[in-house]
């Protein structure tokens, strides 16, 4: 089983290839470019190095949403393209999931904190369960948009180890260490942004279920409005 991951849902654009459960190449770039300028030429990169024949995918899973607007629109469509070219499914793999499996195995509740703006975030509450030989991703509280102080009272009643990762821990850093009572730690650079790896990696899971769409049918979850969509609503109000 071979499978494509892509995830440009934040700052950072990441394409990866897993292969029977092994990871065979990836490519991730967290810099000042935007991503109609890097997604396609990393695929490309990829795609020669490895010598990918893409018809020899058996699915493409993209990073779908939340995040920010743009990110999922190239990311929607880049994999919209392939599937449609190339007459494969698409495996949506939601944001924060692929998030917490970047620290697949741990002990510790897993919050991804994805900075929304206006003194909220895109966050979820994940933890693995042991499964034979491995373990499952296991949803505590469903990515949503919430307030920063909302989640972590959320995380206080649950009295455990929580490890914070995402582009909104250093947006909301203080507000985490300022938290009485509140057990917690942070990932490391390798783990603690969007990896294209783990979108593949745990869209091969969801492909073996059968949770797959057509590239036809594919859109972002954005789960709320853009600010153009909001500013509108505001003027038709008033």
């Amino acid at each position: 089983m071979k499978i494509l991951g892509i995830d440009s849902s934040g700052l950072v654009a990441s394409v990866a290839v897993i292969q029977d459960n092994e990871l065979i190449a990836e490519y991730t770039t967290n810099y000042k470019k935007t991503h109609s300028q890097t997604l396609l030429p990393m695929l490309d990169g990829l795609r020669n190095m490895i010598e990918l024949d893409l018809n020899s995918l058996d699915a493409i899973a993209v990073a779908s949403g939340p995040g920010s607007f743009t990110g999922l629109r190239i990311g929607s469509a880049t994999a919209k393209g392939l599937g449609l070219g190339l007459d494969k499914p698409l495996v949506e793999v939601p944001t924060l999931e692929g998030l917490a499996w970047n620290l697949y195995g741990t002990d510790r509740i897993v919050c991804p904190l994805m900075d929304a703006r206006r003194n909220q975030v895109y966050t979820g509450i994940y933890e693995f369960l042991s499964m034979g030989e491995g373990f499952r991703l296991h949803t505590l509280t469903g990515q949503s948009p919430m307030e920063i102080g909302e989640i972590l009272d959320r995380l206080l009643e649950l009295d455990r180890d929580v490890v914070f990762l995402g582009d909104g821990v250093p947006v909301y850093r203080e507000n985490i260490q300022k938290c009485a009572g509140l057990r917690y730690g942070f990932a490391g650079p390798a783990n603690n942004r969007q990896r294209a790896a783990s979108v593949a990696a745990l869209g091969a899971i969801y492909f073996q279920e059968g949770r797959t769409v057509s590239p036809d049918v594919h859109h972002p979850e954005y789960l709320r409005k853009s600010q153009a969509e909001r500013e509108a609503d505001q003027g038709r109000v008033l």
